[in-house]
């Protein structure tokens, strides 16, 4: 039957493809593209994580060779501080105050640093900045033309600077006070202006009696955070680099493939497709792949079984039209019969015509339930044997006279147990066996063998219903199990058989992961001797009962 929308066609599945996926303990909780983004995250975060204990490691190497390196110069000037030369008075010698300062002006001091130099007290004997001619400051803004707004002056900026200016003061004195002890100070502190300063402060000493402390000063630590920063950068860019690379295979490897399957599948809403297809997301072996397998097969599965119902309604109107015929063409004769004998005919052929036609209905009403039924009937283990004994015990038990025997030969020993519904699965062997008794001679016998069969180990549990009927047309070994296919034996009532069983048979058998097929049994001479109609089951398992 033509479809009024294409359908693509993706390749066909490997085999084994169509059952549930389990994940693979090679991928992170099961996923592939969680482990991927988890991997990018960690990935970035390791960069800056690195990254930052560098920098720290070499801010700290910075700082502490910039203190070394105070402390030697500090101690170098010390030593020739503490000389009779700088000093006056005996015993208790002190700061010469007018060659002190020289020292500290004929002695190189780098710029960007500051020396100072403290007495016993505390107080400020000299001063780098006020014996060279070294001007600590920032150069004055450009002038601005005249009428020009004064600047707004932030309130309360004053107070604040004042207080910073306080608290700087205050620190270095402790810095001092704690050297003036004896013990040489190191560390980080803010200037008066606010900066950052490396600062270490020496006792300077006359043989063992401190003389006072001189304290130098590097202020360019901003400059080495600074350059620290842009150390970090191009950690941070990688990083960034590589969280906008982690969201690109976000979006091309996650949200796209999902907005075209959500695509996709609002173009089967809609009608105009029957089946999602999309054969470059398909080969995919992640999450996505299996999502749109699951859902090309979903679509295609329903699809299939919108086909067969629009044949199956197809054929139904088809078979039904046939009673219906012949019943309105009996009603027409009927008042032109003129004797008895036909109408009783007449009458006779209408009841033959209801009778065709409930059978029909009722046929078909239970061929539109099975799906319901099997998908609302849990499977279960089921007793082959059992089941087998209780169906054949019903029969023998309302066989009348000339009707066909029922023979069960069971397994030796073994009882065989499949996964199941005991309901459908008993429908499909009395299908089987009513059409079997159709097809044997009066008195005949019908024969029912199930078996293990090891050279089948998907379906070893093989049910046979042999018969000694005429067999089958070898060009009909697969026609039989289509829908309101009949090949009526001679004196079979007509309308006795719908078509419908051995077609039930074989749908209730797939749904159980089976397979049926019909053959015809022959004597040594190859001559047909009957039927034989085979069903191959998946095992549940092997037990024997005691």
């Amino acid at each position: 039957m033509a479809l009024d929308t294409a359908i693509a066609k993706a390749d066909p599945l490997p085999p084994g493809d169509d059952e549930p996926r389990r994940p693979s303990l090679k991928r992170f909780g099961g996923s592939r593209l969680g482990g991927l983004i988890l991997a990018l995250n960690l990935l970035s975060l390791l960069i800056l994580f690195v990254g930052a204990l560098a920098l720290n490691e070499w801010r700290r190497g910075l700082i502490e060779a910039r203190q070394e390196t105070l402390i030697a110069q500090a101690e170098l000037l010390a030593n020739v501080l503490a000389d009779k030369e700088y000093t006056v008075g005996e015993p208790n010698p002190q700061f010469n105050v007018e060659k002190a300062p020289l020292l500290l002006r004929d002695n190189f001091i780098p710029a960007g640093q500051r020396a100072r130099l403290f007495d016993l007290d505390g107080l400020l004997v000299a001063d780098s900045y006020a014996v060279t001619e070294i001007i600590p400051g920032q150069a004055l803004p450009p002038a601005r033309p005249a009428g020009t707004p004064p600047i707004q002056v932030e309130p309360g900026l004053a107070s604040r600077n004042e207080a910073a200016v306080e608290r700087a003061r205050s620190a270095l004195a402790a810095e001092v006070e704690a050297a003036l002890d004896g013990e040489a100070q190191a560390g980080l502190r803010r200037s008066e202006s606010g900066d950052r300063v490396v600062s270490v402060s020496i006792p300077v000493r006359h043989v063992q009696q401190v003389l006072g402390v001189l304290t130098l000063e590097a202020g360019d630590v901003d400059e080495t955070l600074a350059a620290q920063r842009r150390a970090l950068m191009p950690f941070a860019l990688v990083a960034l680099f590589v969280n906008l690379l982690g969201s690109l295979l976000m979006h091309l490897f996650v949200a796209r493939p999902v907005m075209r399957l959500s695509a996709a599948a609002d173009e089967v809403r809609l009608q105009r497709a029957r089946a999602i297809s999309l054969p470059d997301l398909e080969g995919r072996r992640d999450e996505i792949g299996d999502l749109a397998r699951s859902l090309e097969t979903m679509t295609e599965t329903l699809s299939d079984r919108m086909d067969a119902i629009e044949r199956f309604a197809a054929d139904v109107s088809h078979e039904i039209k046939n009673p219906l015929t012949s019943i309105r063409s009996a009603l027409e004769t009927l008042p032109l019969v003129r004797t008895e004998a036909q109408r009783e005919k007449l009458t006779a052929l209408l009841q033959q015509d209801v009778r065709r036609l409930d059978r029909l209905i009722t046929d078909i009403s239970n061929a539109s339930r099975l799906d319901a039924e099997l998908a609302r009937d849990r499977p279960r283990t089921i007793d082959l044997t059992t089941l087998l004994t209780e169906i054949v015990g019903v029969y023998e038990a309302g066989r009348k006279p000339g009707e066909p025997r029922i023979a069960f030969e069971p397994p030796a020993g073994d009882h065989i147990l499949v996964l199941g519904r005991d309901g459908p699965l008993g429908q499909v062997f009395r299908n089987l066996i009513d059409n079997a008794r159709s097809f044997s001679p009066p008195g005949g016998l019908v024969r029912a063998t199930l078996l293990l069969d090891a050279t089948d180990p998907d379906r070893p549990a093989h049910v046979r219903i042999d018969d000694d009927g005429p067999g089958i047309p070898p060009e009909n070994l697969e026609t039989v199990f289509q829908r309101f296919y009949t090949s009526r034996p001679k004196g079979t009532a007509f309308g006795a058989n719908s078509g419908l069983g051995l077609s039930i048979a074989r749908q209730i058998v797939e749904a159980h992961g089976g397979a049926i097929r019909a053959e015809n049994r022959t004597d040594e001479q190859g001559a047909v001797v009957g039927a034989r109609f085979e069903v191959a089951l998946p095992p549940a398992g092997l037990g024997r009962r005691g």
